[in-house]
């Protein structure tokens, strides 16, 4: 009977295993072209994998409805990597041996950094949606971003802030968080480029309740502005806390807000918040042209599907993939290295702005794409001074 049963399992691994090599075509030059999408749907980072997943999806509808690549449709594995590491790595080797050729993910920088080493060991391009910088700095072969960097966030707050005058900021960020980290260290090194004194430095982690410790010293300290980098929860929760606080200064967020799966929880208290974050969040109120064509392309068929205007994760759903499926096209394959050859030449305008991605740059997005935005009844409008920079450093 023992002998019987072993070799009933061995059949069954071998018909498996003939299974999974015929299933996973995704790399031959027929059939349906299979993208993996690895995103936080459970977990801190829920509100982040949601967008991506609708935004991905548009792409996908879109492309196929226009014919596909070259006459192949995409076919879009999603998994969900529950803002966890460890089922980023799970869910990248799944998307390999289902037969992905190249896999999307994860909003979670903690999430993509696992994830990336396993994609440049097996050759296979990997778009993360999460923005801290250390995915792309220094250079993976395989690895690109979709999202500005933490430091391209940075760059376009400190910029903005040189503008308004304001010169003594208190600064705080989330020590768990990678995007976070990369953000803070960002404003220290180039804060003195613009004039910027960080007056006030604090920390937190990402189950913080109660934000008074981060608040109490910014009130004697003459900073005129608080630069909070945070995401998930801790952004909402310390936001209305801000409110509560009495402190009159302004409260600046990040792209990790650039949702109304943040505006709304954090209702009133969002109010006048400014915050950067990706270009097309501000599609509303760009002038006419090529970029305002290109965001409204997403946000029409996003707003028939779930009645709202799309949010920054959305746009970086539907970007990963028009970017990949334009980088398959260039190549005229699915091999890995040839994709990858392909996007460090690319250059497409997307509702993200251009992404001009090359050997030396695999992140392809500038602070020009980067809005400073602020929240007003829980819309995302664009400040005066970006209102003064469409006119003249928009995205083409």
């Amino acid at each position: 009977m023992r002998i019987r049963m072993a070799s009933l399992l061995a059949g069954a691994l071998v018909a498996s295993t003939l299974a999974a090599c015929s299933s996973s075509g995704g790399d031959s030059e027929t059939g349906p072209i299979r993208i993996g999408l690895t995103v936080p749907l459970t977990g801190n980072y829920q509100a982040l994998g949601t967008g991506d997943q609708q935004g991905a999806q548009i792409a996908v509808e879109q492309i196929n409805a226009d014919g596909g690549i070259d006459g192949r449709k995409i076919e879009l594995v999603i998994k969900d990597d529950k803002t966890q590491p460890d089922q980023s790595v799970l869910a990248f080797n799944a998307h390999k041996n289902e037969g992905a050729v190249a896999v999307i993910g994860s909003s979670f920088s903690n999430s993509a950094l696992a994830a990336i080493p396993l994609a440049e060991r097996a050759s296979m391009p990997y778009l993360s949606l999460a923005a801290a910088d250390q995915q792309v700095d220094p250079v993976r072969k395989f690895a690109f971003q979709i999202p500005a960097r933490s430091s391209t966030y940075a760059e376009q707050t400190l910029k903005y802030l040189q503008a308004t005058k304001i010169t003594k900021i208190a600064l705080a960020h989330d020590t768990k968080s990678s995007y976070a980290v990369a953000g803070y260290d960002a404003v220290k090194e180039k804060a003195s480029q613009y004039g910027v004194t960080v007056v006030v430095d604090r920390t937190f982690d990402t189950g913080t309740q109660d934000f008074s410790a981060v608040f109490a010293p910014v009130r004697t300290s003459g900073a005129q502005a608080l630069f909070f980098w945070a995401t998930g929860p801790p952004a909402v929760i310390a936001t209305k806390q801000f409110a509560a606080s009495g402190l009159s200064i302004p409260l600046i967020l990040t792209g990790a807000q650039g949702t109304p799966l943040f505006s709304k929880p954090a209702g009133a208290a969002a109010d006048k918040v400014v915050l950067s974050t990706s270009i097309g969040v501000i599609g509303k109120d760009l002038p006419a042209g090529d970029l305002k064509q290109a965001v409204d392309k997403l946000a029409g068929d996003y707003q028939k599907k779930y009645g709202t205007y799309p949010p920054q994760f959305a746009a970086d759903g539907y970007c990963g993939v028009i970017v990949l499926a334009e980088a398959i096209r260039k190549a005229g394959s699915t091999d890995g290295k040839k994709v990858q050859a392909a996007l460090e030449k690319l250059s497409l305008l997307t509702p993200n702005g251009r992404y001009e991605y090359s050997a030396d740059d695999h992140s392809g997005l500038s602070t020009d794409n980067i809005a400073i935005a602020r929240i007003t009844g829980g819309a995302f409008v664009p400040t005066t001074w970006m209102t003064e920079q469409l006119t003249t450093n928009l995205p083409k």
